[in-house]
């Protein structure tokens, strides 16, 4: 599903002459092919699937928020401007983020569903939410929460 989305905004974005579109997606397109190649060298032959897709993309909107952060700190508006647009053009692949709101409840129901009690659990209730909330959380906001309803 996510595969033919990606071709499908390149003609598009190629089509209206979209320069930036285009070649963040060539950048997607190109990680993702780095992976299916690294997932048949271990035996997976289908390449990534769907939430494994979505993660990669997180990955790329992590690493790309890193870099707005130490462009600004060296006065570069130029590339913190290309790094956001690529940022834009990444999430409109994603679906629609949780809020603060909706991640302190999502920790709650998983803390309380597993029985975690402290900090020690915390990758226990990570995992969780990983595995029903890919490519719908961020997770570097998520961390922060769930250490503070188990602290």
């Amino acid at each position: 599903m996510l595969r033919q989305a990606f071709s499908d905004k390149l003609k598009q974005a190629m089509k209206a002459r979209d320069t930036r579109t285009v070649s963040t997606v060539r950048l997607i397109l190109a990680a993702l092919k780095e992976r299916d190649v690294a997932a048949r060298g271990e035996g997976n032959m289908e390449g990534l699937a769907d939430p494994d897709i979505l993660r990669m993309m997180q990955g790329m909107i992590k690493q790309r928020r890193e870099s707005i952060t130490l462009y600004e700190q060296g006065n570069r508006a130029d590339l913190v401007q290309q790094e956001a647009e690529e940022i834009a053009v990444i999430e409109s692949f994603l679906p629609q983020q949780m809020d603060e709101a909706a991640i302190t409840a999502a920790a709650q129901a998983v803390i309380a569903e597993t029985g975690a009690a402290g900090v020690r659990d915390m990758g226990k209730v990570m995992s969780a939410l990983r595995e029903r909330h890919a490519g719908a959380m961020d997770f570097s906001r998520a961390g922060p929460i769930v250490r503070r309803l188990l602290g």
